[in-house]
């Protein structure tokens, strides 16, 4: 049997990324011959991943890419803060976007399939499944640019717009701040205002106002209801005494359409007991 050495070991680690235990297990498994050792450890790497898919990610990241006039907005998913900030799945992240941007995917199936075989090594570098759970495209023969937020990246937006880039990205931290629903009250679906007029009517009716001031009290909390929901009505953050559409035309700029994200928005966290899971793994 081969002489196992700690320069073997770190420099299958080097070559792979993963354990020193699963490199050192390898290398011994391949009686010292590295290329083996490195097969083996890509086979069970591949296994690895398997495994660990049936876990809940819930954490994770936003990146976009914009190359001329497609951009793209992306949340990858892991499982836990800790490798949410790592630089191996960020750079990940990083990578899926861009992929969107030049392949433009159908779907979120077809996109995870461009990217699986680099799925799969940053899951054997990092022991967590990761998903990419969502991406949308614009392409457009508009202006586009991104902002993602603070060092944890988790809230986003992609925007649209013709005008200053500068505005634009000043709105569009806005937009993650005050999380519009749409541009317009144009966009505003019907029903959702006539649910809101409905509310509103009720409530009038049972305060008892006579039916013309009901009804001057309803059309007046439909206009604020459609001015809170929509990026053009609300005021703007950096000055709360003009709206965002007030800002962007004194500014020049029009925003056409926007994409905003929240890393987890929608998905269940599982609880994990870590010390049972520590408990467990020192048993075996």
């Amino acid at each position: 049997m081969a002489d196992i050495t700690a320069k073997m070991v770190a420099d299958l680690r080097a070559a792979t990324g993963l354990g020193m235990m699963e490199c050192k297990k390898a290398l011994v498994e391949a009686e010292g011959n590295m290329e083996k050792a490195e097969e083996i450890l890509r086979i069970k790497s591949g296994a690895k991943a398997g495994k660990l898919a049936g876990r809940t990610a819930a954490e994770g990241v936003l990146a976009y890419a914009i190359e001329g006039n497609v951009g793209a907005l992306v949340e990858v998913n892991c499982e836990t803060d800790f490798v949410a900030k790592d630089a191996g799945f960020v750079a990940f992240a990083n990578s899926v976007a861009q992929t969107a941007v030049a392949q433009k995917p159908a779907s979120v199936e077809a996109l995870s399939e461009a990217v699986e075989a680099e799925r799969k090594e940053i899951i054997a570098k990092l022991g967590e499944n990761m998903s990419v759970r969502r991406f949308e495209l614009i392409d457009t023969q508009n202006q586009l640019t991104a902002y993602i937020h603070g060092a944890l990246a988790t809230e986003g937006v992609l925007v649209e717009f013709k005008g200053s880039e500068d505005v634009a990205r000043k709105i569009g931290m806005h937009i993650v701040a005050a999380k519009p629903v749409c541009v317009s009250e144009a966009e505003v679906d019907a029903e959702t205002v006539e649910k809101e007029r409905r509310i509103y009517t009720q409530q009038a009716i049972e305060s008892g106002k006579p039916a013309d001031i009901a009804e001057k009290m309803v059309e007046g909390r439909i206009r604020k209801f459609l001015a809170e929901i929509t990026l053009n009505g609300q005021p703007f953050v950096m000055n709360q005494d003009q709206t965002v559409a007030q800002f962007a035309k004194e500014n020049d700029t029009e925003i056409i359409s926007f994409v905003r994200y929240k890393v987890g928005d929608g998905i269940e966290k599982k609880e994990v007991d870590y010390a049972a899971e520590v408990a467990a793994a020192a048993k075996v």
